[in-house]
């Protein structure tokens, strides 16, 4: 097995080393994940629902230390830290609603008696990014064990110690033995294992849109499930009859939140030409009062990106001569810091348009009128998140309508919530995550008739 050692990205000192698994102990735990879903799948759905309350408990109890780990791994300030992890609880909770609620159909035939039952996969394999380990694995974990199925859970290789808590927290808490099993290691390995083993009948993959086609190439190979959370480019229309002071002051929390590091980043800013240089008169104080330092401090606001090597593709983005209009502040001296910044690029076809940059850098562009703003929001391979500023009802809709993204919201910068449908269009993904229906996509409708002629 080989090994990685994690790196606390805000003063650059190791943290732990972590070993990965090798595809002969991916395979073995594939195999118990298989018998413990047999298990789990007979379990009656009150219990399941208990043991998954049980779970949400055993989160809730380690709030404080699940933030200060996610802290330590990821960067992320100890505010927010503390959000995912009763985020994480919440999710629990919300899903261990399901497994009572897992209703068939009774469909009017002729001759006999037609049902349908809603049947667990069996083995999920879940495979997270480095941005939101937390979060994002509730996500995914949560319904797929509400609907009856083990799961397998592979967090990124930066940043596992938190995944690797909720495994543990998950044991505590009464889950089987086996039924939900965290698997630190490469992509290349571990990952690519639950596409090709065929006893994992569904992949859940977050991350690169590049990683995401080659996974639904390789899961095609069995006609396995799979459902692909990817890149965003979203675009934060702004109108000239907004609420301009409101949409500046919260334009930085909708690019800036987790230091850009978020695939829902508004990292594109339209603004409509009329209002546009008053719209950069207001956003330049709001992010220069962003602050950027110390994740252990209570008011830190945004911490440092999450690894040398990530620092330096989001570097590469501000070269020399770049078109900045301001800047705020970041520390100096250890850490991946990287300050808040905001371009005017004079090219709509600018990389720094164009590319998800994955970091806390936004471009503010200026267009003409609804439909340039709709042309412009779409112009882009991805369709995840964004939105929309306007005192007008029916423009918010028409707007929404027309541009192609998965999750909007309307004179605010949030768009994602666990009891709400989570996904993407184009390139930004496949399939809905959250909402109420998420744990019917980790099941399979049997439908049987029953003859009484």
């Amino acid at each position: 097995m080989s090994s990685y050692t994690v790196i606390n990205p805000a003063d650059e000192t190791p943290v732990t080393v972590v070993e990965h698994l090798d595809p002969e102990a991916t395979d073995e735990a594939v195999s118990r994940a298989v018998a413990a879903q047999r298990l789990w799948s007979r379990v009656a759905p009150a219990d399941k629902a208990a043991v998954l309350r049980r779970f949400a408990e055993a989160v809730d109890g380690d709030r404080e230390n699940l933030a200060r780990i996610e802290m330590a791994n990821s960067g992320h300030p100890i505010t927010q830290a503390r959000w995912e992890a009763g985020h994480v609880r919440d999710v629990l909770t919300y899903y261990s609603a399901a497994p009572e609620r897992l209703f068939g159909r009774q469909i009017p035939v002729s001759g006999g008696l037609d049902m349908t039952f809603q049947e667990p996969l069996g083995v999920v394999g879940i495979i997270t990014p480095w941005n939101f380990p937390m979060t994002i694995a509730a996500w995914g974990f949560a319904p797929a064990l509400a609907a009856g199925n083990a799961v397998l859970l592979k967090p990124a290789e930066w940043t596992p110690l938190s995944s690797i808590r909720l495994g543990e927290l998950a044991r505590e808490a009464g889950l089987p033995e086996g039924l939900f099993q965290v698997l630190p290691g490469r992509g290349s390995v571990v990952g690519e294992r639950f596409v090709t083993h065929p006893q994992v009948r569904k992949v859940v993959f977050t991350g690169s849109t590049d990683v995401g086609k080659r996974i639904m190439a390789g899961c095609a190979a069995q006609v396995k499930r799979v459902t692909l959370e990817l890149g965003g480019k979203s675009a934060n229309i702004v109108f000239a009859d907004s609420d301009l002071e409101k949409a500046a002051a919260s334009a930085p929390s909708g690019v800036f939140e987790n230091a850009g590091q978020d695939c829902c980043a508004r990292s594109r800013i339209l603004v409509e030409q009329s209002v546009y240089d008053r719209f950069l008169e207001l956003l330049e104080p709001a992010v220069a009062g962003v602050r950027v330092g110390d994740p252990a401090d209570e008011g830190t606001e945004m911490g440092p990106l999450v690894s040398a090597a990530h620092h330096a593709a989001v570097s590469a983005y501000v070269p020399e001569g770049s078109p900045v209009a301001f800047r705020g502040n970041a520390p100096t001296g250890p850490g991946f810091w990287f300050p808040p910044t905001v371009l005017t690029p004079a090219s709509r076809t600018d990389r720094s348009v164009t590319d998800e940059i994955f970091g806390p850098v936004v471009t503010v562009l200026p267009f003409d009128g609804e439909d340039d703003a709709v042309t412009l929001a779409n112009d882009t391979d991805y369709g995840l998140s964004g939105s929309i500023w306007t005192r007008d009802v029916g423009r918010a809709i028409r707007v929404a309508r027309a541009v192609e993204s998965g999750n909007l919201s309307v004179n605010s910068h949030s768009s994602v919530r666990y009891s709400t449908p989570f996904g993407g269009f184009k390139q930004s993904g496949l399939g809905r995550e959250l909402g109420p229906d998420a744990p019917m996509s980790f099941t399979e409708t049997k439908n049987v008739f029953i003859a009484v002629d």
